[in-house]
């Protein structure tokens, strides 16, 4: 009974935080069917006298406008991918493990479930990568998710605007994401422009859809300067084929720490997470290449093992 006690404040905690997780979401909703009510309605309906230019503007304001909320939905929608069984210790193993209290016997046992697996980065202190919340052994670039409270495939990071994990699953619909909010933002800014002046300079008469005009500028302008940056450092990411937390903390190889260690050139780079298939890049459709759990490492050293690695056909195309 005690233990059921404890069990209800927790599971009715966890529910708020899954709760209070949406806000971010909602907010950025709310904001976005409003920009919709005002560049369609007030704007475009209300304000432009010009058929031509009405209908113009509302061609192009669609499909800038489709395309942002079909690459944000699968972004937040996207399940993260996690690592595969073949990752977790044989169940003898994991009761020999959590039985065991020295760290170097566990190692031990961790390095003897790991010796089939085609793992080749370390942690810092060059042991086995394992995690202990979910009990798997972490593949290459795999990360724990305090917030998710799971380990995500080539983790780059827990964005609170899409209340997800953004990693290999949905790094192609992140970054898409970004690039179309940035060109409906723009777009916005520069069509509102002329009739924010007119509006400011008092050449266009007060009707309530001038609050909605001068606040659409300043809003789509604000986004402007705020997503350009966040886009600029992923597409420099994306050209590094780095991983957010990569940036930050090299990954660790069998002969040391490399933040190039992923590189394949610049070409390779982008073909990892948009796919050979050009057609297709900027569609938010999933076309990364492999499966999430092996990466191709560039020659760095005279490492034999991450050679052949490296020299091995890439995964089968997703």
């Amino acid at each position: 009974r005690l233990a059921g006690r404890k069990m209800a404040p927790t599971h009715v905690l966890r529910c708020c935080q899954r709760g209070l997780a949406w806000i971010p979401v909602i907010f950025i909703a709310l904001v976005v069917c409003w920009s919709y009510y005002a560049y369609v309605v007030e704007l475009c309906i209300f304000t432009i006298p010009s058929i031509g230019e009405k209908i113009v503007y509302l061609i192009f304001f669609h499909l800038s406008f489709i395309m942002f909320v079909w690459s944000y939905w699968k972004t937040i929608f996207t399940k993260p991918a996690n690592p595969s069984k073949e990752f977790c210790l044989p169940k003898a193993e994991k009761e020999r493990y959590e039985k065991e209290e020295r760290p170097e016997t566990q190692q031990e046992i961790l390095w003897r479930a790991a010796t089939s697996l085609p793992l080749y980065t370390r942690t810092g202190a060059g042991a086995i990568r394992y995690c202990d919340r979910c009990q798997v052994i972490k593949p290459d670039r795999c990360h724990h998710c305090s917030a998710c409270d799971m380990c995500v495939l080539k983790m780059d990071h827990h964005c609170p605007w899409v209340n997800n994990c953004v990693g290999f699953s949905n790094y192609k619909f992140f970054i898409l994401f970004l690039a179309y909010s940035l060109v409906y933002c723009l777009f916005i800014a520069a069509t509102v422009l002329q009739y924010f002046i007119k509006f400011w300079t008092n050449e266009l008469p007060d009707t309530h859809a001038k609050f909605h005009v001068l606040f659409l500028f300043f809003v789509a302008a604000m986004f402007c300067i705020s997503i350009l940056s966040l886009f600029s450092y992923h597409l420099w990411l994306v050209g590094k084929n780095r991983s957010t937390i990569e940036a930050f903390r090299a990954p660790v190889f069998r002969t040391g720490s490399d933040k190039n260690g992923f590189s394949l050139g610049f070409r390779k780079n982008i073909a990892q997470v948009f796919g050979d298939q050009k057609k297709y890049w900027l569609l938010p459709v999933f076309t990364s290449q492999g499966d999430g759990l092996t990466f191709p490492t560039r020659l760095v050293n005279a490492d034999v093992e991450q050679a052949t690695v490296t020299l091995q056909p890439e995964p089968n195309k997703r």
